[in-house]
């Protein structure tokens, strides 16, 4: 991508102190940056379906949406479209399950700026950014399966209702 081209980022994130933080950080790292905000999912995917954007970075919990639904939703939306995570959760949690549904990286909400702009540098170039955290715990569950790591055999909808008890949720708002 040549510096002086306009890059256009969509942010869908339900916190409005995260989505200005994240602005503030790109316009302070692109020179010609338009960013696009929403704060549900519904509302991003709107957006993407109104206009053009360059990467879309979506937040894991949404008010009205799981964000791993919703990059299963931006992807048919917008097939060649880049997607980025960056959520408040560990990237033990939901790190694989991003990158495998589709997303080009999963950051956490703690990570610096430069490995925010790295990464979003990355994915604006059609390649993957895995953090040396992701990496390094990728490389050691190819060798072995540590003792009670496993929630990776769980279904999506099943880490889902473990996250929310573990978060002390009750059974009958979980269903909803």
């Amino acid at each position: 991508m040549i510096a002086t081209d306009l890059v256009r980022i969509l942010i869908i994130d339900d916190h409005e102190v995260v989505r200005r933080g994240v602005k503030q950080i790109l316009e302070e790292h692109f020179l010609y940056v338009e960013v696009g905000e929403a704060n549900t999912g519904a509302k991003g995917i709107a957006a993407v379906r109104k206009e053009p954007w360059d990467l879309v970075i979506v937040d894991i919990s949404l008010p009205d949406q799981s964000g791993l639904d919703l990059l299963g939703e931006l992807h048919s939306t917008a097939p060649q479209l880049p997607l980025m995570i960056l959520s408040l959760h560990s990237e033990e949690q939901y790190a694989v399950r991003a990158l495998r549904a589709g997303a080009m990286a999963y950051l956490t909400k703690n990570t610096a700026p430069e490995e925010l702009v790295r990464a979003v540098k990355q994915a604006l170039r059609g390649k993957k950014y895995v953090p040396a955290t992701i990496g390094e715990r990728l490389a050691g569950n190819l060798s072995k399966s540590p003792p009670g790591s496993e929630h990776h055999i769980l279904s999506k909808r099943e880490l889902e209702v473990l996250v929310s008890l573990a978060q002390g949720q009750s059974i009958k708002h979980i269903a909803q």
